[in-house]
């Protein structure tokens, strides 16, 4: 995760969760239907749910939604008005999964 985050984002750290799109770039149109790729560091998940107090499992979905939203354009690293939306869309979201 490491070198994946320090490769595509010229980040040396490792991260919980990485989105890769493929609505982005020269080859974009082959296939788009498809939103991209989400890779999740189970290790850093585990320690994360452990912390956060609940199962891997929870955290892995909390990651992934939050993976697919960053595929769907949401950014939380821009500003704080678009970081609170974000949030608010990965509250809704892991809601409406859990009810």
């Amino acid at each position: 995760m490491r070198s994946l985050n320090s490769t595509y984002r010229g980040k040396a750290t490792t991260t919980d969760v990485l989105s890769f799109s493929l609505r982005e770039g020269k080859f974009a149109h082959i296939q788009p239907e498809m939103l991209g790729d989400i890779v999740i560091s189970l290790p850093r998940a585990e320690r994360q749910a452990l912390a956060a107090g609940h199962s891997i499992s929870r955290e892995v979905e909390r990651l992934l939604i939050h993976g697919l939203l960053h595929l769907l354009g949401y950014d939380h690293e821009q500003n704080t008005k678009d970081a609170r939306r974000m949030e608010r869309k990965e509250r809704q979201l892991l809601e409406r999964l859990f009810a």
